[in-house]
Formats: C-alpha cells, sequence, structure tokens
C-alpha cells in the first residue's frame, strides 16, 4: 500500500513539472471541507428489509466526516481543464439503534456502530466552465484504503458509557474504483466551492461476498494559487 501512494505523488509531482515547464498556466489548489457516506447495494437493501421488523428502534445512518487535499489544474483549451488530486477522505456508514421502552424513553439510551474507513481518494476530473465561473465536472477515481475500523459508542441521556474502535477483520479491497461528478464555482480570487457524488464501482469487501459499496456526497471549499 505504502509503495502505491508513492508511486500517485511521484506521478502528480512529475505531471505538475512537465506542465509547468510547458506553458506556466497549471495552478496548484487546497480543498477540504463536509462529507457525508453509506453503503448501497443488494446487501444493504436487504439489511434495511431486516431492519423494518425493528419498528424503528434500529436505523441506518450515514456517516459524517471530512476529506482534505491537493489538486492540479491543468488548462487543456478554452473552458476545459483536467484536474487530478489526492485527497484524504472518511467514508463508512452507521448503524443506529435505540432501546425501547416507554418507561425508559426519556434517558435516549441508545448504541451507534459506525464503519469508520478512511482512504486516500486520486480523483481524475475532467472540468468545463459553463460561463463565468460555473464548471461542471466528472471522471474516475481511485481510493486506496488506509485503515478500516469499526467504532462502538453506547450511552444515555447524551452522555458517553463505552467507545471504542476495532479493527475490521473480513478482508477488504484495498483499491476502490469508483466515478465522482459534480458542479462548483471559481472566482476570480481564487477561492472556489464545489460539491461532488462519489459511487464506488467495486465492491467493499475483497471477495464480493456481499454486494455493497461506497458511495458519498461532499461539500468543499478551496482555494486555486
Amino acid at each position: 500500500m505504502k509503495k502505491m501512494l508513492v508511486v500517485v505523488i511521484v506521478l502528480l509531482a512529475g505531471l505538475s513539472t512537465n506542465v509547468f515547464a510547458q506553458d506556466g498556466k497549471v495552478r496548484l489548489g487546497i480543498k477540504g471541507g463536509y462529507s457525508v457516506t453509506g453503503w448501497q447495494g443488494e446487501t444493504v437493501k436487504s439489511f434495511k428489509d431486516l431492519l423494518e421488523y425493528t419498528n424503528g428502534n434500529v436505523q441506518t445512518k450515514w456517516r459524517q466526516g471530512f476529506h482534505a487535499g491537493a489538486y492540479l489544474s491543468v488548462p487543456l483549451g478554452a473552458g476545459f481543464e483536467f484536474e487530478p488530486g489526492v485527497q484524504y477522505s472518511q467514508k463508512g456508514m452507521a448503524l443506529e439503534g435505540r432501546v425501547p421502552g416507554e418507561s425508559i424513553e426519556f434517558l435516549n439510551a441508545k448504541v451507534t456502530v459506525t464503519n469508520k474507513a478512511e482512504y486516500l481518494d486520486v480523483p481524475l476530473l475532467a472540468k468545463v466552465y459553463l460561463g463565468e465561473g460555473f464548471n461542471l465536472f466528472a471522471g474516475p477515481q481511485l481510493s486506496f484504503l488506509l485503515s478500516n475500523k469499526v467504532n462502538v459508542n453506547a450511552g444515555a441521556l447524551g452522555f458517553s458509557a463505552y467507545n471504542n474502535d476495532f479493527d475490521w477483520k473480513t478482508p477488504q479491497r484495498t483499491v476502490d474504483v469508483g466515478f465522482s461528478a459534480g458542479a462548483g464555482y471559481q472566482f476570480q480570487n481564487g477561492l472556489n466551492v464545489g460539491g461532488s457524488y462519489d459511487l464506488g464501482l467495486t465492491t467493499i469487501d475483497d471477495n464480493a461476498d456481499y454486494k455493497s459499496y461506497n458511495q458519498g456526497f461532499k461539500a468543499s471549499v478551496g482555494f486555486r494559487f
């Protein structure tokens, strides 16, 4: 895994050096922001069907997290850019269960199990500008799994009585091939904002025993130098 990360960084650095030497118009940018992620697929649908029998006491939740990284803006022509990037990204999903019973409902006792998957995303985006600043972008994305844990949190009345992380023992796919698409706005002072939807095209587990895929939404704020 470390070797793959080194290769990605070296390739992006080489691309930056070569294009800067050609026309000097390539720009480096940084961005980060809020993200919500979950799973989708046949297994998740079956899982939700089973949860209907819990009368709402157990529910699936989006995992809330963040992402941050850097990118290059490489001009390809009037209104077109190629934007490769590298960013740390939190993904996963959550399952929340509440202790049933009217007599203890005021305690708000619940247990939350969260898949805390950490990835290094490498999006390779094509961007087109529609008017001044407004742009649409889309392209493939490689996601390298950095760590994968399960967090168990139990508590009541807003206080946590138990909180611990465990390593996920099931073999997970170390490279997730996916797709990213979204829209944004680039201001003339370098500031930019955007939103995107990411979808994994390969199953989360290495053996594809359960048909589940990563998905998520990102809201980003960045600056292009």
